[in-house]
């Protein structure tokens, strides 16, 4: 039984420090590649790589990112 609970205390840290490294960003411009290249400047920044999330074009263009080590 302790060593269940041992098994999961550590699992769930584990969880923990791993989704630790997951950053959200947004940047927003007038068109997709200058707020893709905002994101990419971000993620260059922190020395991460990135994946875009989502993105909207209303009178200019929002975009929101995930950046990952």
């Amino acid at each position: 039984m302790k060593f269940v609970k041992t098994f999961v205390a550590v699992a769930a840290l584990s969880t923990l420090s791993f989704g630790s490294f997951a950053q959200s960003i947004s940047a927003s411009a007038s068109t997709l590649s200058a707020a893709e290249a905002k994101i990419a400047a971000q993620a260059e920044q922190a020395n991460a790589s990135y994946k875009i999330t989502s993105a909207r074009s209303d009178n200019g263009v929002y975009m929101t990112a995930v950046l990952s080590k």
